[in-house]
């Protein structure tokens, strides 16, 4: 087997010579580096002559109309968005003085119905009040009337017990006699 170090040397010096080669000069007497500087100028030239920096301004001049013109379409946006909130803060204003309005008539018409209400119970109370008294006062009619009637009836009874008790048939033609006397009169 062969000494690998060797081959390692043997590279290295291989390489350093190498190197040698590429300072060498090519074809029309350039190196690569100067070959590869002359087909950029050549490329740049190309472009210029092409009008590719014009094409190129072009191209940002219209981006930048599109960019502006996107920029005014978003500040009337803007705009237009600010003029409805101004509104819809008019109209919410406007809901809140209403909603207030609301409530307070709510309240005005509660305090009169709370009234209303009040001076009917009086009224209610007083009518029932009367119309207690007018059925006390009936019954009261209705319980003297029934206790005369009664008393009347006690007298009649009474009365008639004692007459016949008092008065036999003898007092009853005397009776029934002078009645009949008075008349003729």
């Amino acid at each position: 087997m062969a000494n690998p170090h060797a081959e390692t040397t043997a590279t290295v010096e291989h390489g350093a010579a190498g190197g040698a080669d590429h300072a060498a000069p090519t074809a029309f007497g350039m190196t690569a580096p100067m070959f590869i500087g002359l087909a950029m100028l050549v490329v740049i030239g190309i472009m210029l002559w092409q009008k590719v920096p014009a094409a190129i301004g072009k191209a940002l001049d219209g981006k930048i109309d599109l960019i502006r013109k996107q920029l005014g379409e978003a500040e009337s946006l803007r705009k237009e968005a600010e003029d409805l909130k101004a509104e819809y803060a008019k109209k919410a204003k406007a809901a809140d003085k209403e909603a207030k309005a609301l409530i307070e008539r709510a309240k005005h018409e509660a305090e009169a119905m709370l009234v209303k209400a009040k001076a009917d119970a009086e009224a209610l109370v007083e009518r029932r009040g009367r119309m207690a008294e007018e059925k006390i006062a009936a019954e009261e009619r209705a319980a003297i009337d029934q206790l005369r009637a009664t008393a009347a009836e006690a007298a009649r009874q009474a009365a008639s017990r004692l007459i016949s008790d008092r008065l036999d048939d003898k007092a009853d033609k005397a009776l029934v006699d002078q009645a009949i006397s008075g008349l003729n009169r």
